[in-house]
């Protein structure tokens, strides 16, 4: 027994020390299944032409402003300055933040923006599009369906990013390249 237990302890201390590997994992994973997904959904709120990443699409505020667009009769003039500076920094987010994350420079601090990017996603979608009242789209933990998009997918998402936070980008990130330059940096003391 005591050398099952010699041999699980060493190997276990060798995979410890890959520690680096598990934010690249997240970075790759974030990259190869979100990615394109928030990135297909940013393109659908840019305007037309050259300055469309200023002036959203009418499509945008129907996403981001549900209810609001509905009472301004689907008609973006009727809204204010608010609502195009949300929409506006919303698209842009969709943008930068993802990007942030896969080059892995200011990881943390971009895994926590999308975070709270995904969490008002899911409440949008959930009480701006109605989603509240479809029982598949909020879905239930512990009932054998995978599937549900707030409850199941969207947990599976900030988890990952979740790991972002507490561990950093990890090995080849622009993070790391950063903090060994730093004055700061342990190596450099």
């Amino acid at each position: 027994m005591n050398t099952l237990l010699s041999l699980h302890n060493q190997i276990f201390e060798r995979v410890e020390r890959l520690d680096g590997l598990l934010p690249l994992l997240a970075r790759f994973l974030f990259a190869a299944i979100l990615v394109p997904y928030f990135w297909a959904s940013a393109t659908t709120k840019l305007g037309d032409g050259l300055l469309g990443f200023l002036f959203p699409s009418s499509g945008a505020y129907a996403q981001i402003f549900p209810k609001a667009f509905e009472a301004a009769s689907y008609n973006t003039d009727n809204l204010g300055v608010f609502h195009w500076a949300v929409v506006v920094a919303g698209t842009w987010t969709e943008f930068l933040l993802p990007l942030l994350i896969v080059v892995g420079l200011a990881t943390r601090l971009a895994a926590l923006g999308m975070i709270g990017f995904v969490t008002v996603q899911s409440l949008t979608d959930l009480y701006g599009h109605g989603g509240i009242a479809h029982e598949g789209t909020l879905g239930a933990w512990f009932d054998r369906a995978p599937d549900a998009l707030i409850l199941d997918q969207r947990a599976l998402w900030i988890f990952l990013l979740v790991v972002l936070v507490i561990k950093g980008a990890g090995l080849l990130s622009v993070d790391r390249a950063l903090f060994r330059l730093s004055p700061m940096s342990p190596a450099r003391a």
